[in-house]
């Protein structure tokens, strides 16, 4: 849900490059006839799909029940492997990347800045669709905003001085407050109308579900169409693009899974950790690199947008796949589960969130 930023960043961006029409140019800086259209864009874009994205946020928060959510913060082992597979997980796999491609040092940088940015609550949309823990997912998005207060700039300071001084990447507090709030305060309120009035709460979450994915799909093609002239850039980056936010879904999965986690959480955790915020990526570059740099490294949160949302479309799909066969094959299993005429035994069924181990923590 963060990709709007890129595209409305992108487009101030591309007001650095020299225009044909500049009267002055010197390489770095150009003197524009005077032209308003990109600015009235910028906040046209910047309006309407930040109300959407809040009401999106509130829809969502219709999904979840005090008591979970408060369950979740008082006993965060949950929580904790999430928090593990985004602050931990997530940086190791993009300096493992940087190294392993050696790409261009600004790009190693753009790489390990998404590596440590906090989960995007296009993350809480997707675990909706896969039927995932809604209150995990939510409280998992709102703990790593809040800890990426003090988790970024240690990542930051740990991996990229390989290649620049970390005091140079300029982390925007702000901006990490404004997403905060701007998380908390609808999902606050579709909890208490949850609360207040559950049976139209459920109306909200059908059609706010639906927005969200719309808005998600949306939002990258436009991005894509619109930004077609910026994917002259090294192979390379598209290849880590393409890997990093998979790797992210696998791993987070494995590691629910082997810190014993249920089907629902191992979904979540996935989704989570892969789901990163683009937005803030896109920020921290704007404020540290020069005009020159952001050429070489704008690009890189729009490619991983764009796959990130695929790989999580392929999930959807695959899990929606497997209800589908799951319900057929219980429905040709039923005579099997019916009482044997001479011992009178029941065969027991199969369900999807049933993990087989030792029971989910």
């Amino acid at each position: 849900m963060e990709h709007y930023s890129i595209l409305t960043s992108q487009i101030l961006h591309n007001e650095i490059a020299c225009h044909e029409n500049a009267t002055i140019c010197n390489g770095t800086s150009c003197l524009l006839p005077p032209d308003n259209f990109n600015a009235i864009l910028n906040t046209v874009l910047s309006t309407v799909i930040t109300i959407m994205l809040a009401l999106v946020m509130f829809s969502m928060g219709c999904t979840v029940e005090v008591k979970k959510f408060w369950g979740h913060i008082k006993h965060p082992w949950g929580i904790a492997v999430g928090v593990l597979c985004q602050f931990g997980i997530m940086p190791l796999t993009a300096f493992v990347l940087a190294l392993l491609f050696d790409v261009h040092p600004v790009q190693a940088v753009v790489v390990l800045i998404m590596g440590c940015c906090p989960g995007g609550t296009g993350s809480n949309i997707l675990a909706y669709w896969v039927d995932g823990d809604m209150d995990m997912s939510i409280s998992m998005t709102t703990c790593s905003t809040l800890l990426a207060l003090g988790m970024m700039p240690l990542c930051l300071f740990l991996y990229t001085k390989t290649w620049v001084d970390s005091s140079s990447v300029v982390i925007p507090y702000d901006s990490i407050g404004i997403a905060l709030v701007s998380l908390v305060i609808p999902v606050g309120v579709g909890i208490f109308a949850n609360y207040k009035w559950p049976r139209y709460a459920k109306k909200i979450l059908k059609v706010g579900s639906i927005t969200g994915f719309i808005l998600i799909v949306l939002i990258a093609v436009i991005g894509g169409v619109l930004y077609r002239g910026s994917w002259d850039i090294a192979p390379k980056i598209w290849i880590i693009g393409t890997i990093f936010p998979a790797a992210g879904f696998i791993f987070g999965f494995l590691l629910a899974y082997i810190s014993n986690q249920s089907w629902t959480r191992c979904r979540t955790i996935s989704l989570e950790t892969g789901m990163q915020n683009t937005q803030l990526c896109t920020t921290i570059i704007q404020l540290s690199f020069s005009p020159e740099e952001l050429s070489l490294m704008f690009t890189f949160p729009l490619i991983y947008s764009i796959f990130q949302i695929l790989f999580a479309g392929l999930l959807l799909a695959g899990y929606r796949l497997s209800l589908y066969f799951m319900g057929n094959k219980a429905e040709n299993t039923e005579e099997g589960n019916k009482p044997d005429s001479l011992n009178g035994e029941v065969n027991n069924g199969f369900h999807l969130d049933d993990k087989p181990s030792n029971g989910a923590i």
